[in-house]
């Protein structure tokens, strides 16, 4: 089978990097000439808009998935008129507006922190009226690691929020006291099989995800997992799916979901039966999907911005280093480092000693 996906980043590497071992071949359809993963197969370098070339794309597949949620949804929306996608572009379309998304949460009965649509200034004052303060004012469209949010922690924030992310459909949403974040990252195959791999829990650093913890035995996981389900059969979904949730108390409120593979299910690689990388091939393939057994205690870190001393980071027991072949710049993510141990105690050290060389 020729899998062809859209975007080629960091993600669409490590896809074709766990499904090349199944005999698999891969193509990108990137805009950039620079994309990472063009290292690792063929590159179509054209705008997401370009029909001409997303047609020889999809001619030259089996089928497409994608990378990440802020691709064209038109483009996705095109393919689909000429080879299967997975997951579908309706899957890609809940994603792309936060408050389309939230609606959908409250729609399945998944908890959510109070939110409010914004597209004036009075809309602001209102929202900071209902939902109190703190509260984060969101674009609905297109932000990631910590982009397009501003905090308003008080009335006077208000005008400043306003100055600094209006002019485009924004959303407000309550800032909630949560003791940490969580995020679940579940499989559906093409028959309707699920799987789950165990919650991990999540340290972000100005926006930008820092730490992932696999959690094998958590005590929110049965709820975490309800809540993917209930997405992944509503959007008859194919492939990965994760579910970024905070936890308030014994409750599990949503953030949002991710279509695809997710940076906090990066230390499945090494320290899951089967990677969420593997099994987004093998489900959007029509496989089996495989085993998410952990194997044991494992964590991840990211490479942001610079690379630390390659040597220094292997010297450490149960490290593994990944370098996406990404330029290093200041907020990039450009490389992780998966962390495994015989005991948790262990793991805990070697976090420590690694996030020492990282800072």
């Amino acid at each position: 089978m020729k899998l062809g996906i859209l975007g080629g980043g960091q993600l669409a590497r490590m896809l074709a990097l766990a499904g090349y071992p199944l005999g698999q071949r891969y193509v990108f359809f990137d805009p950039s000439a620079e994309a990472c993963a063009g290292q690792v197969g063929e590159l179509y370098c054209a705008s997401y808009d370009d029909e001409r070339q997303l047609e020889a794309f999809a001619n030259a597949v089996d089928c497409v998935t994608f990378e990440f949620e802020n691709v064209s949804l038109d483009s996705a929306r095109f393919l689909e008129r000429h080879v299967p996608v997975y997951p579908t572009a309706e899957a890609l379309a809940a994603t792309q507006d936060r408050l389309t998304e939230k609606s959908l949460f409250q729609r399945l009965g998944i908890q959510t922190p109070g939110f409010m649509a914004v597209s004036s200034l009075a809309d602001l004052r209102q929202a900071v009226e209902q939902l109190g303060l703190p509260l984060v004012l969101k674009t609905r469209r297109f932000g990631y690691d910590g982009k397009g949010q501003f905090v308003v922690k008080a009335v006077a924030d208000i005008d400043a929020a306003w100055k600094s992310l209006g002019g485009v459909p924004l959303i407000a949403e309550a800032f909630v006291p949560f003791s940490r974040e969580v995020s679940v990252v579940a499989v559906r195959g093409r028959g309707g099989d699920v799987a789950f791999y165990p919650l991990t829990e999540n340290e972000h650093r100005q926006g930008i995800l820092h730490l992932s913890r696999a959690r094998a035995e958590d005590v929110m996981t049965a709820q975490a997992q309800d809540y993917a389900k209930r997405l992944l059969d509503e959007l008859n979904y194919v492939g990965v799916l994760a579910l970024e949730l905070f936890q308030v108390g014994d409750q599990l409120l949503a953030n949002e979901f991710a279509p695809r593979v997710h940076n906090s299910g990066h230390w499945t690689i090494e320290g899951a039966e089967t990677s969420q990388f593997e099994n987004h091939v093998r489900a959007v393939s029509g496989l089996p999907l495989g085993s998410t057994r952990v194997l044991g205690p494992v964590a991840m870190l990211n490479i942001i911005g610079t690379f630390p001393q390659r040597d220094e980071v292997l010297q450490v027991a149960g490290a593994h280093w990944h370098d996406y072949g990404k330029a290093p710049r200041e907020g990039r993510k450009i490389g992780h480092i998966t962390l495994t141990a015989p005991t948790e105690a262990e793991l805990e050290a070697n976090i420590a000693q690694v996030a020492a060389l990282l800072s």
